[in-house]
């Protein structure tokens, strides 16, 4: 943990297990906290982190960003398999939970905190432990479940009520609910901005009792890891300076096609294409 005497406030917090990920070329940075990290940080603003992971995880790649580690036996790795029919996950290991207590009372009142729970590893109550915040949440580690071979599925986010009413946006893919509509459905009547990213196919946003869909460019696909982490960072964000879904929407949808040609963190943006996406246009019809 930083010295709480010395640490400065950030704009941006985002509240998540840093991860590795196991690739055919060795293990890699991942996790939600990463990507979104250095997609705010790509905006120019300041950017904390609080998660758990093991003492010896020193990723050059968040050098500058400031860190509030709880330090664990292990960091939560993952190795994703893609098949086509889809994604095989396994867990291999899990860094400790976090709760409030690990958050610097100098990070509480940032403009916008993120939670990226890839683990189950964030109560569910912590959402309400930052009242003055944009506060948005990207849920799938709250429908993760594993067994004793380490394959993950999907579970339910019985939690939902207890965490949608009390947060300004919710990000989540098609895939985080395996395509279950009626989930999708009880999702945004609580939430009050739900967004749901597709893939290729973009992403719609439920707002206001309306839903409008974001269709992206034509892109050549290289990696998927990470770009949902690097539309929600962007989404919220623009939220903040906006106040305007569908602008915050447009404006994302264009930063996560970007994000998937090319290989792992190296998809996060940078500020000139950032600045870019500020003026392209994309269509968004209602159906």
């Amino acid at each position: 943990m930083p010295d709480l005497a010395t640490i400065e406030p950030v704009d941006y917090l985002i509240i998540g297990h840093i991860t590795q990920d196991v690739t055919p070329a060795g293990l890699s940075l991942g996790g939600t906290a990463s990507y979104a990290a250095l997609t705010a940080r790509a905006f120019g603003l300041r950017v904390g982190i609080v998660t758990s992971c093991s003492p010896d995880l020193q990723p050059p790649e968040l050098n500058g960003i400031a860190i509030a580690r709880k330090p664990s036996p292990f960091t939560s790795t993952f190795r994703n398999t893609y098949t086509p029919t889809g994604r095989i996950q396994h867990i291999l290991h899990v860094a400790d939970l976090l709760s409030l207590e690990d958050v610097p009372p100098a990070w509480r009142s940032a403009p916008i905190v993120h939670l990226g729970p890839l683990a189950n590893e964030i109560p569910a109550n912590l959402v309400r432990a930052f009242p003055r915040s944009l506060v948005g949440v990207t849920p799938q580690g709250w429908m993760r479940a594993w067994d004793g071979d380490h394959i993950v599925s999907y579970r339910y986010w019985v939690e939902s009520d207890q965490v949608l009413p009390h947060v300004q946006s919710c990000v989540m893919s098609v895939e985080d609910v395996r395509g279950d509509e009626e989930a999708i459905s009880h999702f945004a009547a609580l939430a009050p901005i739900l967004v749901v990213t597709e893939g290729a196919a973009g992403s719609r946003v439920y707002w206001n009792g309306d839903v409008r869909f974001f269709r992206p460019p034509l892109t050549q696909e290289v990696d998927p890891v990470g770009a949902g982490d690097v539309f929600a960072a962007s989404f919220f964000i623009k939220l903040l300076q906006t106040r305007d879904p569908w602008e915050a929407a447009r404006f994302a949808t264009l930063v996560g096609a970007n994000s998937v040609t090319r290989v792992g963190i190296l998809g996060v943006p940078t500020p000139s294409e950032l600045h870019a996406y500020s003026t392209q246009i994309i269509a968004h019809p209602k159906q």
